[in-house]
């Protein structure tokens, strides 16, 4: 599987991270507050697609942080509630 096939998702990337945002996340509610980032290939994409589009999971929450705005906000994340989460 090549990059291209799958998605990494780096909660400590995630601009919205913050107790309430990670309560109801995807990553969350299918692995729990994630030690590491966890990674989808297509397929698992596309299923949790599927039963977000039919209110059976929260949708995906991620929002990448640009280099520019990433500083800031990871100084602001080392401060929250989730020290695990890198």
């Amino acid at each position: 599987m090549s990059q291209k096939d799958s998605v990494v998702v780096d909660c400590g990337d995630c601009l919205v991270r913050s107790e309430a945002s990670c309560r109801d996340c995807v990553v969350t509610v299918l692995l729990g507050m994630p030690s590491t980032a966890p990674s989808f290939d297509q397929e698992e994409l596309s299923a949790l697609a599927a039963l977000a589009d039919a209110d059976l999971i929260p949708p995906l929450r991620l929002v990448v942080a640009t280099e520019t705005s990433h500083e800031g906000m990871r100084h602001r994340s080392q401060n929250d509630h989730f020290p695990n989460v890198v």
